[in-house]
C-alpha cells in the first residue's frame, strides 16, 4: 500500500534521508523509532508529500507521490495524518473541525459530515465535547479529536508523527488506546513513536533509523526478542530505551 524506493532528501547541502527503501502492506502496523534527528518524521511526511523529496520514488496504492501529474490534495485526503501538536483549528468547534474537510474535500452534505463526526467522536470517547473548542480540551482529548478528524476522511492508511510526545504522561494511554483499537481493526498504520510498549503490543514491523538511514527493518519479535542480531546502533538505542 505504501512503498518507498531509494528515497533521499536534502535541506540545502544537508542530507536528511539517504536511500530509504521499505514498504507497508495493507493492514500492517509499522513503528518507526530511532534517536532525535534521525529522519523519522521526515520519512513519513514524504509519504503524503508534506515534505518534498529529491531522489527515489514513493507509491501510495500504486500512485506515484512525486509524479508531476499526481493530484496531491486527492491523495492526501486518502492518507490520514496525526501530528505531534494536534493542528486543530482553534476557532472552530470540535464538530466543525471534523466536518469541514468532509464537506470541502469529499463533497459530503453537512448532515452526512456531522453524522460521521458524531460516530467518530463517540468512538474516541468524546461525544460529550462535541460543541467545545480545542482550547477547552486537555491535550489528550485534542489528540483524540485529531485522530477522529483524520478518520472522518475514510483514509486507506494513517500516519502518526510522535502523537503522544507533547502530552502529559497520564494522557498518553488514552491516545494509545485509540491507536491500539485502530490497529486491531486492521487499519494500515505508520507510527513514529518512542512508546516501545505500543510497538511491542501492536506493531507488525519495527523500522529503526539513524542519521537519515533505515538501519533495521524487521518484525517486532526480531527487534525486541533478538537484540544480539541487531546493529550496534540499534542495540545501544534499545539498551537506553528499554532500561527505563
Amino acid at each position: 500500500m505504501i512503498e518507498f524506493k531509494n528515497v533521499s532528501k536534502w535541506y540545502g547541502s544537508f542530507q536528511v534521508l539517504t536511500d530509504c527503501t521499505t514498504n507497508v502492506s495493507k493492514g500492517e502496523v509499522v513503528v518507526i523509532c530511532g534517536p532525535s534527528g534521525s529522519g523519522k518524521s521526515t520519512l513519513i511526511k514524504t509519504a503524503n508529500a508534506l515534505e518534498p523529496f529529491q531522489k527515489g520514488e514513493i507509491f501510495i496504492d500504486g500512485v506515484s507521490v512525486g509524479a508531476p501529474d499526481t493530484n496531491l490534495p486527492k491523495l492526501r485526503s486518502r492518507i490520514g495524518m496525526v501530528f505531534q501538536h494536534f493542528e486543530l483549528f482553534p476557532h472552530l468547534s470540535v464538530m466543525r473541525n471534523l466536518s469541514l474537510a468532509q464537506i470541502k474535500v469529499l463533497g459530503r452534505s453537512e448532515a452526512e459530515a456531522n453524522e460521521r463526526g458524531r460516530a467518530l467522536l463517540e468512538r474516541v470517547g468524546l461525544k460529550a465535547h462535541i460543541d467545545k473548542y480545542p482550547g477547552q480540551l486537555s491535550g489528550g482529548q485534542q489528540q483524540r479529536v485529531a485522530i477522529a478528524r483524520a478518520l472522518a476522511m475514510d483514509p486507506m492508511a494513517m500516519l502518526f508523527d510522535e502523537p503522544t510526545s507533547a502530552l502529559d504522561p497520564e494522557m498518553v494511554n488514552e491516545v494509545l488506546d485509540v491507536m491500539v483499537d485502530l490497529a486491531k481493526e486492521g487499519m494500515t498504520m505508520m507510527v513514529v513513536t518512542h512508546e516501545m510498549g505500543f510497538a511491542r503490543s501492536v506493531a507488525d514491523r519495527v523500522i529503526f533509523m539513524d542519521q537519515g538511514q533505515i538501519i533495521e527493518d524487521c518484525t517486532k519479535d526480531e527487534f525486541f526478542g533478538n537484540p544480539d542480531a541487531r546493529s550496534d546502533r540499534a542495540k545501544h538505542f534499545l539498551s537506553k530505551i528499554l532500561h527505563h
